[in-house]
């Protein structure tokens, strides 16, 4: 199939075919194989290097690894692919990098909306689009990721350039591979997948590398079948990723976005030797304080927080401000939501969220922290409010009434 600097900007399928109307390749245009065998362990690269991504809760719990994989794990409609599009603005602003996305068993849609939200974006011209339609045959669908794993590679290789691979959606790889077993006749293993499962994915994730100073960074949406995380293709994807980020349905229904669970989610790299002292204890305090209001939370809807003690109250509170302040408006949804995207660096993340497990913004409203970048823009909103509000003069106390026998 065709690879190299032709392909950026445009949409291929998974021969490599143009699927946007525009000119056809030059014929000089180099070519790869898709199928390749990974590079050998001796030529890999360095993955402890932190890939910051300007997203507040992932750098804060979940971190991201340059040349690692990082998969988005979610039911439908909890934010996976809206999640995708900011990492692609991410890499594209910050890293000056090669994005490549893979549309897994997309819909036709899905595949026009994005093509056409990236041009006005403008961050076409530096991705290339590779898509496998829901209608097309278990065959096509099953080999997209292959085709766009090979364009990555070619710029890691050849042009030592580091590459941003985004796959949506994996899961889909998997059951396009389930297909094409029982078409091939196979005896089908647990829930119905390919006897070949672990194999397939085997071969999908271990191409996905850093070799030398260059890396391949995958970013992976994977559909959660039934909210099942134990179902056999979940735990096989999960077994070779180094950040695992989990969607709450929960946390989407609150509006709690992007509704990542701090609790679920996990990184590899969250380490004192990786990201420092001072970034891995707070984010221990934070999951802490988080996970202490959720064993409270029956207790609070049956009984109220009054009936909470006074340690309890305040560990409830600074959570619930954590959770406001851990939401963030996204650049990919300006459009629908009017509010401008935030990037956040790492450092804000953390005086931020020092400043409220230390008591800081115990008396400011939860309002105040909701959709924001920065502390900064909490406290403004904060004295904002003070100032708006009607100054309250108190209520006299009912005079006593004396009982008469």
């Amino acid at each position: 199939m065709p690879v190299g600097e032709a392909l950026l900007g445009r949409l291929i399928d998974v021969t490599g075919a143009p699927g946007d109307q525009g000119a056809p390749f030059p014929t000089d245009v180099p070519r790869r194989p898709i199928h390749r065998n990974p590079p050998p362990l001796s030529s890999k690269g360095d993955t402890t290097r932190i890939f910051a991504t300007g997203i507040k809760v992932i750098d804060l719990l979940t971190p991201l690894a340059q040349g690692g994989k990082a998969a988005m794990f979610g039911g439908a409609g909890v934010g996976k692919t809206v999640l995708v599009m900011e990492l692609i603005h991410a890499m594209v602003e910050r890293y000056q990098g090669i994005s490549v996305f893979a549309g897994v068993g997309e819909r036709c849609r899905e595949g026009h909306e994005m093509l056409t939200d990236m041009r006005g974006s403008g961050v076409l011209p530096r991705t290339v689009l590779v898509y496998g339609q829901m209608n097309e045959p278990p065959g096509a669908r099953w080999r997209v990721p292959l085709t766009a794993l090979t364009v990555a590679e070619y710029f890691r290789d050849e042009r030592h350039q580091n590459v941003l691979l985004l796959m949506d959606n994996v899961f889909r790889f998997v059951q396009a591979g389930a297909e094409v077993s029982g078409l091939l006749g196979r005896l089908p293993s647990r829930v119905g997948y390919q006897p070949t499962l672990a194999t397939e994915v085997a071969g999908l994730q271990e191409r996905i590398v850093s070799v030398g100073e260059v890396s391949v960074t995958a970013i992976e949406a994977v559909y959660v079948p039934a909210d099942d995380f134990t179902d056999p293709a979940v735990t096989a994807i999960a077994a070779h990723v180094d950040s695992m980020v989990v969607l709450s349905r929960s946390m989407a229904a609150e509006g709690m976005y992007p509704a990542i669970d701090p609790i679920a989610s996990s990184s590899v790299l969250l380490d004192p030797l990786v990201v420092g002292d001072e970034h891995a204890q707070i984010a221990i305090e934070v999951r802490r304080a988080v996970e202490h209001y959720r064993e409270l939370q029956d207790v609070i809807s049956l009984l109220g927080v009054e009936e909470l003690g006074a340690d309890d109250r305040r560990i409830v509170g600074r959570a619930r401000r954590l959770q406001r302040f851990l939401t963030q408006p996204f650049t990919v949804t300006e459009a629908f939501t009017g509010v401008p995207g935030r990037s956040v660096p790492i450092a804000d993340t953390l005086a931020g969220c020092k400043a409220i497990l230390a008591g800081e913004c115990d008396a400011w409203q939860e309002s105040s922290l909701y959709m924001i970048g920065a502390l900064d823009e909490a406290r403004e909103r904060e004295s904002k409010l003070s100032k708006d509000a009607p100054a309250q003069t108190p209520t006299p106390a009912p005079a006593a009434v004396s009982a008469t026998p």
